[in-house]
C-alpha cells in the first residue's frame, strides 16, 4: 500500500477513535464496497448483504480500540464481516454446511477490471449452492480458514467440513462446464 494511503487511513481510524462522525462516514465509503462483497457472498441476496453489512460497521465502529495496527486494518475489518455474515446466518437458522475455502490470496492491490468481472462471475457462481454449501466453500476458498477453524465456527465436525467442500467444488465444476458447453454452442 501506498504510504499516503496508510497515513490517511491512520488518521481515519485515530478520528474515528475519537468519535469523529466525518471520518466515520469517509472509513465507510472507503471500504463499504469491498465490505459488501463480502456480506453478498453469503448472504445471497441484497437485503440481508446491506443488513450484514450495517451491523458489521456498527461491530467494527464499536470495537475499533481492539485493532492492534499489526496487520493490515482491511483484514481486521474483512475478519469483523465474515464472523457478522456468520452469525447472521446463525441467527437466521440456516442450514449447517461444511465447505473448505481456497487460500486467501487477497492483496493489496487496487482490482482490476478483470478482477471484478472474475469476482462477480465467481459470486454468480458460487450463489448457486446451498447456503451451507456456499458458507463452507467461501470461508476455505475465499477467507483461507482451515478445516478445524471451519468446523468450530459453524459448530461442525472437520469432516463435514471437508466432505461439503468437497461436493461444493464438484457441484461448482460441474456450472462451470455447463455454462463452457452452452458458450461453446452459441458461438
Amino acid at each position: 500500500m501506498k504510504p499516503n494511503f496508510i497515513q490517511k487511513e491512520t488518521l481515519l481510524i485515530e478520528n474515528c477513535l475519537n468519535g469523529d462522525r466525518k471520518s466515520q462516514k469517509a472509513l465507510y465509503d472507503l471500504y463499504a464496497p469491498k465490505l459488501f462483497t463480502i456480506c453478498l457472498r453469503y448472504t445471497k441476496n441484497q437485503m440481508d448483504a446491506e443488513d450484514v453489512l450495517q451491523e458489521g460497521f456498527i461491530k467494527a465502529f464499536n470495537n475499533l480500540h481492539k485493532f492492534s495496527g499489526e496487520g493490515s486494518f482491511e483484514g481486521w475489518l474483512r475478519r469483523v464481516f465474515v464472523n457478522t455474515a456468520i452469525e447472521h446466518l446463525r441467527r437466521k437458522k440456516m442450514q449447517t454446511v461444511d465447505c473448505e475455502v481456497f487460500e486467501n490470496s487477497f492483496n493489496d492491490k487496487e482490482p482490476s477490471a478483470l478482477d471484478n468481472l472474475y469476482n462477480k462471475d465467481l459470486l454468480k457462481i458460487t450463489n448457486t449452492l446451498s447456503k451451507g454449501y456456499q458458507t463452507v466453500f467461501n470461508l476455505y476458498a475465499i477467507e483461507g480458514l482451515s478445516h478445524q477453524q471451519i468446523a468450530a465456527k459453524l459448530g461442525i465436525s472437520e469432516s463435514t467440513s471437508k466432505s461439503q467442500f468437497s461436493r461444493a467444488k464438484a457441484i461448482l465444476r460441474t456450472v462451470v462446464k455447463d455454462r463452457r458447453t452452452a458458450s461453446n454452442v452459441e458461438a
